[in-house]
This record gives C-alpha cells, structure tokens and sequence, in this order.
C-alpha cells in the first residue's frame, strides 16, 4: 500500500485576500465539483482581507456546512494562509485553490483519479497542476515562463508549473517541510527532498473576471530569487536514508 493511501476524504484549502467578489462563484464550483464523489471540507483562510470577504464567508457557512473559515487578524500572506488551512484540516489529503477563480475546481477529480491510479509511484505526495495554457497577459506569461525555467535548472524538481494553486498533496507530507514565506512555489522540490515523488497534470486556467490581481512582475518573478538559492541549499543538505528490509519497522 502508498505511504500516503488516499480514502476518499479531502480538505480543499483556498487562501484568499479581499476577494469579496469570487467567493461566493468559487464554493459553489467546488462543492459541485465534489459533491458525491467523495467526502469533503472546504477551509478558507481570510488572510487579513479588509473588504467584505469574511461577511460574505459568513452568509455562505448556512448554505454549505462543509464549510469552515479561518481569519488572520492580519494579512501573512499566501504561503501562511495555506499552512493555516493545512493545520485546520481534518482529513490526509489536501488540495489547494488560488482564491480568485482562476482556478478550475471541476480538475480536482482528475487529480484525485491520478492519485488512485495503481501505476503512480508508491511515494506519490504531491499532484501539481499544469497550467500548459496560461489565461494571462503577455507580460504575466513571460515572467512565469523565466521563473519556472530558472527553477527547474537550479533546483531540478522536473515540474513545469510550480506556481500553479491548484495541487493535491499529503498533509502529513506538508507539514513536514520547511516552512517559509513563498514556500508554496517550491513545493515540488521540497517534497522531492523529502523523498516524495510527484506528478504534474494539465488542468484549466481561466482569466480573472472579478477582483484585481496580488502579484506583479517585481513580486512574481524577483521576491522568490532568495528562496530559490534558500532552497537549493536544503537540497543540497539533505541525506535520506535507504531503510534495510529486515528492519524492525
């Protein structure tokens, strides 16, 4: 059996800041999305949002009492949020969303079906989607395309998309990796570290209709340089040992 099997129950984590507007679209897509074929919670994480995310959060709790939401009195930003959700959870299997709707939640099954798939490597950890047609300006396109490139020669994580929100994961697995601000674009190589395999599989990338972006250029493709060389270092340090069959395990 995997280490991490999969038993039909998953936490979705959505962080959202000031997001009033795509809430409301956002769980009613993941709750159809999901609804029947498995056991589910949706947590979102209010990351210090100043409009009328958190009441409108709020209203849909009676709609949806699978609902759960978490609110940081002030904004951490995105990677903290998730690691709130990720500690909340309730169930061994994670997947997260981007909160503006970019997102697709009817790819989640998809993933999910990879995930039960026998053929997958018995150390499968982390699903990342692969936003093989990016819905972005031209400007957004080519930064993403420079990161993920640089990445993938440094840290050789072979994942096209890392910044991509919508993954599934092991909880256990997440909370055993260091954990920093913007870890959550290096999340195939810190999983790969830790001796976990993972796959990327293409999912949707829809344009923004609603609400305004949180990244530019500056913060997309120069914040991460320093965490980039950060986590090569851990790479470099990490030693995982080979565990003898006649071990007492």
């Amino acid at each position: 059996m995997p280490k991490h099997a999969y038993h039909g129950r998953l936490s979705v984590v959505v962080p959202v800041k000031n997001e009033q507007d795509n809430v409301e679209p956002l769980v009613r897509e993941i709750a159809a999305a999901l609804t029947g074929s498995t056991t589910f919670e949706i947590i979102y994480v209010n990351d210090g949002s100043t409009d009328a995310t958190q009441a409108r959060l709020d209203t849909l709790k009676a709609e949806f009492p699978m609902l759960r939401v978490i609110r940081h009195r002030a904004s951490c930003g995105q990677s903290r949020a998730v690691t709130t959700g990720v500690n909340a959870a309730r169930y061994e299997w994670i997947a997260t969303l981007d909160g503006d709707g970019q997102n697709d939640p009817a790819d989640i099954p998809a993933l999910l079906a990879k995930l039960a798939d026998p053929a997958q490597p018995a150390n499968l950890e982390l699903l990342a989607g692969w936003r093989s047609k990016r819905n972005d300006t031209f400007v957004r396109r080519l930064s993403s395309k420079i990161a993920n490139g640089v990445r993938s020669r440094m840290l050789k994580d072979n994942t096209p998309d890392t910044g991509c929100g919508l993954k599934v994961f092991a909880r256990d697995t997440f909370l055993q990796l260091p954990n920093f601000n913007h870890m959550h674009r290096f999340l195939p190589a810190l999983v790969m570290r830790n001796g976990g395999a993972v796959v990327s599989v293409p999912v949707h990338h829809r344009a923004r209709e609603r609400g305004t972006s949180k990244y530019g250029v500056h913060n997309r493709l120069w914040v991460g340089i320093v965490d980039l060389f950060g986590v090569a270092w851990l790479q470099r340090r990490v030693r995982l040992p080979v565990i003898e069959p006649d071990s007492d395990l």
